[in-house]
């Protein structure tokens, strides 16, 4: 009997203790608010995480607006949240810079000149070119020049013909002379002679050795080189025939082909050194005296007609001259050739910004200025691009989806870069510092539609852009304007 009340009293005392230390952890629980919210506080801050979009990490170019299976992987899409840390563009280390061989150029303002060197061929000056006729029909009895490219000089003896038609006008002259008849019949048949174009020469000398002269001689006008032969010793001749066609040496044509880009700047009356391309040594003066308005099929070039000054008549036709056409200088906004990807629709470079991170930016190009380019739109000036290594770090931003944004393949939904926000809307007004646009909400900044101006990074920016056009813009904090264009393009349709 008293076992049975002793193993009662330990079952009731057991009891009491058990409830006591369930009444006593209850109460630390609920002394300690932080313990009991640990939990359900992690779960919360996790789904408060906004989500930007999903994307799969082994194809991370194409982003998607909902999570699901990806199209590309046997795995599902990866969320990327907005208050994930990390600095647009892409990170290299420096060794890893050195690795990879990395060189850097600073975009910079150059003053820059349109002139540029060509390559002519030397010919006749067309407009010295003479032509020597005989107005009468007969003989060449003595050929004085007989070979074509001959050098002659003014006043030189080029051939002797013989004209049997002038024999009759003059021997009638001296008749009536002679005769003693009135001085205007004689008069009349001297103005005969004159208008079968006997020369005047030739009559003096029939009216002093009293006997008609029909050999004459045919003299160089003006000194050249004999460019055509058209007759032999002893060969007839006819009226108006071409018997030689001297060219003038004074001056020559200098030909050459201008590629089109740089035949836009050529301006008639440009000064013009020509250096022998045999002999470096020798220069001459010349000057743009024709763009002849025809352009090449097959080379794309306009020929260009230069005066070149050959008084010492060193350059004959076919040499060939090394010609530096001379233009304005200007400043210009310039960068390495070698640091932009031209991927035949768009020029893009890797420009490093000033976390040190590096990013793609797609210019405008101007004038190709062989080793430098003209930036017309894109970058600004002491910006430091990458000139060797970018396609390594393209491949790298390609991982990181820096470049999903500018691929023509990335779907209308998905986000814009970082700091970067889109909108469309109306152009209103077109400004050198920026453009007014009418344009509808933005979300992302609880704008309402309203209009409202933008700045422009160069005031040559959108060019193509007039008031009345439908654009898709993408634009972000900064500039003059407090809000500065990024891009901009035609939707179609205007006001």
């Amino acid at each position: 009997m008293k076992r049975t009340a002793f193993i009662a009293s330990l079952v009731v005392a057991g009891a009491i203790l058990a409830g006591g230390g369930f009444l006593l952890g209850r109460t630390t629980s609920l002394g300690d608010p932080s313990m009991a919210a640990a939990a359900p506080a992690s779960a919360a801050s996790s789904a408060e995480r906004k989500v930007l979009y999903w994307h799969d990490p082994m194809v991370p170019g194409p982003r998607f607006d909902q999570p699901g299976k990806s199209p590309f992987m046997d795995m599902q899409l990866v969320p990327v949240y907005a208050d994930e840390p990390g600095d647009a563009g892409v990170k290299v280390s420096p060794a890893l810079q050195q690795n990879l061989g990395i060189r850097t150029a600073t975009v910079k303002r150059a003053d820059v000149s349109s002139s540029f060197d060509a390559v002519g061929a030397v010919q006749f000056d067309e407009r010295l070119n003479v032509a020597v006729q005989t107005r009468v029909g007969g003989y060449v009895e003595r050929l004085a020049v007989r070979a074509p490219m001959e050098q002659v000089r003014k006043g030189q003896t080029l051939a002797t013909v013989f004209a049997p038609d002038w024999l009759a006008p003059q021997n009638e002259w001296l008749a009536l002379k002679r005769a003693g008849v009135a001085s205007d019949i004689v008069a009349a048949a001297r103005e005969r002679m004159r208008a079968m174009s006997i020369p005047e020469g030739l009559i003096r000398e029939s009216e002093v050795t009293g006997t008609a002269q029909a050999r004459f001689k045919l003299t160089a006008p003006h000194s050249g080189v004999v460019a055509e032969l058209g007759v032999r010793e002893g060969a007839q001749v006819a009226p108006g025939m071409t018997l030689f066609r001297i060219a003038g040496l004074e001056k020559v044509w200098a030909v050459a082909e201008v590629p089109e880009a740089q035949a836009v700047r050529l301006v008639r009356g440009q000064k013009v050194r020509a250096v022998l391309q045999a002999d470096a040594s020798q220069a001459f003066d010349g000057e743009l005296k024709e763009i002849l308005p025809q352009v090449s099929a097959s080379t794309r070039t306009l020929q260009a007609r230069f005066e070149v000054d050959n008084k010492g008549g060193k350059l004959a036709p076919g040499m060939l001259l090394r010609l530096q056409v001379a233009g304005e200088s200007t400043s210009r906004l310039v960068a390495p050739a070698e640091a932009v990807i031209r991927t035949g629709t768009r020029a893009v470079a890797i420009v490093r910004n000033g976390s040190g991170n590096f990013e793609p930016r797609e210019l405008k190009l101007g004038v190709d200025l062989g080793d430098q380019v003209e930036v017309l739109a894109g970058l600004h000036e002491g910006e430091v691009l990458v000139t060797s290594g970018q396609f390594l770090i393209d491949s790298e931003a390609r991982l990181k989806s820096v470049l999903g944004a500018m691929s023509a393949a990335q779907p209308a939904s998905a986000a814009a870069a970082p700091g970067v926000y889109r909108a469309e809307g109306t152009v209103e007004r077109v400004d050198p510092e920026g453009l007014t646009i009418s344009h509808g909400p933005v979300p992302e900044l609880q704008w309402p539609a309203m209009t409202m101006g933008f700045g422009k990074a160069d005031p040559r920016a959108f060019a193509d852009l007039k008031p009345g056009d439908r654009i898709r813009f993408d634009f972000r904090k900064g500039g003059p304007m407090d809000w500065e264009l990024v891009s901009a393009e035609k939707t179609g349709g205007t006001k």
